[in-house]
Parts: structure tokens; C-alpha cells; sequence
């Protein structure tokens, strides 16, 4: 099976090393991996042109100015090949070498649409150490009116779905994966299933992770992922979100950091 892989970056030279590796490192290799650059002025060409050799011809590379992550995503989403497609952020890379693997023999499985998983997220300080788990594990559709989704880096999907509802919606600033998740769940009703791995390993930082003010811009872009799609949205029952999130980061601590 054919798996079309996404990392869009800009500027990413100092992490995309380890995202580089770590698809080097898979046991799966019918992989189609898309790298879509948004015209970066850092080492990011150089670090390119030192490991497409090592792709084999797996690996595409498109830089070129553009609006920010969500269009380079659907960038990638276009140009994909692949029976089955997946993102992986440049900060971001693969906790095991058997993902792909995985992947590849869960959609194996009749109806299978879409899959999903659990993350982790590192400090750049020490990328051996988790201080938060993200389990997709008790997730359920209904759970988006609460602000609650699968973890989007563990998420593959079915290329033909993409085609036939559309990919991210350039809107949303910070959380067009999340109203992605909306219309496939909720609207269009997709066959997905929980997968029990961790797929990636997140470094702290992201465009929803850094502080006050992203948490303000994700819960503007959920409040209105669901208005645009004709759901009726909750402030205070898509505030409940936020627990999930600081159980993960307790559940971690007190399990030193494993």
C-alpha cells in the first residue's frame, strides 16, 4: 500500500533533520513523501537536496511562497499519489519505526476510512522525555461539540475522502484540522477507528501550544468550525476540551516523564 506522507515547513532546518530520519527509519517503505516548502531562507533547501538522494526517488520537494500551513497542507493533499494519506510537522517525527507499518495493515481492514492514534509531546531540551500524552483513545464524534478530536499527527486518512469532501478549509488560522475533523465526523459520517499506538513525538511549541494566545485563537477557531458547518456551538461545553489536556500533562508528570 501506497502511503502519500505530508510535512510542510518553512524555516524548520534545526528539526526537520529529525522528522528526515525517522521516515528513513520506517520499515514501511511504499511511501510517496511530499515536502512542501513555504519559500524558506533558512538551511532548509540545502538539508533537502543532502537527504532526497537518500529517498530513492520517494521524496518530492515544492517551495514556493504561500498563506501559511493550512494551504501548504492542501499543497500536499493535491499532489499526493497514495491510496492513504498522513501529516507529519516538521517539528515533529515518528516515535517508532513501525508506524507506517501499522498504518498500512489497519487499512487493511474492510470500511476502514480513516485511522487514528495517540501523540506525545517533548521539550527541545530533552527529546527522550514526554511531558504530555494526547490519547485519541476515548474519543467518540459526538465528543467535537466539546472541542475534543483525534490527535490530527496521528491521523490517516483515505485519499479519496479527501477528494470527495475536501481538505483544510484556509479560513482557520490555527485549527483548520479540527474543522477538517467536523465535516468528516460529523457531516459526512467517515468509517474511522482507534488505533492503541503512539505515533509521533511533538515538540512543545506549535501553533497551538504556545500559550495564552494560541488557546484563544483555537477556541475562536473551534467555536466557528462549528457554526460553519450548521452546529450549534457551546462556549462553556467546548471549554471542557481543556481537560483532557491538563489530565495529560498531570498523568505525565506523575509518571516521571515515561
Amino acid at each position: 500500500m501506497l502511503i502519500s506522507l505530508i510535512t510542510v515547513c518553512r524555516n524548520s532546518a534545526v528539526s526537520l533533520r529529525d522528522a528526515f530520519e525517522s521516515v528513513l527509519r520506517q520499515t514501511h517503505t511504499e511511501v510517496d513523501y511530499i515536502v512542501v516548502d513555504g519559500a524558506s531562507t533558512d538551511a532548509t533547501p540545502d538539508l533537502v537536496a543532502e537527504y532526497a538522494p537518500r529517498f530513492g526517488g520517494r521524496m518530492r520537494y515544492l517551495s514556493e511562497p504561500d498563506g501559511g500551513l493550512y494551504y501548504a497542507m492542501n499543497k500536499g493533499l493535491a499532489m499526493a499519489r497514495g491510496e492513504v494519506v498522513g501529516m507529519l510537522n516538521a517539528d515533529d517525527f515518528f516515535t517508532s519505526p513501525t508506524v507506517l507499518e501499522r498504518v498500512a495493515e489497519e487499512f487493511m481492514v474492510a470500511g476502514t476510512d480513516a485511522i487514528y492514534g495517540d501523540v506525545h509531546f517533548v521539550r527541545n531540551g530533552d527529546l527522550t522525555r514526554s511531558v504530555r500524552h494526547y490519547s485519541s483513545r476515548y474519543f467518540r464524534p459526538w465528543m467535537l461539540h466539546c472541542g475534543f478530536m483525534p490527535a490530527h499527527p496521528s491521523f490517516y486518512c483515505r485519499r479519496e475522502i479527501y477528494g470527495r469532501y475536501g481538505g483544510f478549509d484556509t479560513w482557520f488560522k490555527v485549527s483548520a484540522d479540527y474543522e477538517l475533523m467536523v465535516r468528516l465526523f460529523l457531516m459526512h459520517g467517515i468509517r474511522a477507528r482507534y488505533v492503541p499506538m503512539d505515533f509521533v513525538t511533538m515538540r512543545m511549541g506549535g501553533a497551538s501550544t504556545s500559550g495564552i494566545a494560541s488557546l484563544r485563537a483555537v477556541f475562536h477557531d473551534k467555536y466557528y468550525s462549528l457554526r460553519r458547518n450548521g452546529f450549534h456551538a457551546n462556549a462553556l461545553l467546548l471549554c471542557t476540551s481543556y481537560v483532557p489536556k491538563l489530565w495529560g500533562v498531570l498523568r505525565t508528570r506523575l509518571s516521571g516523564g515515561r
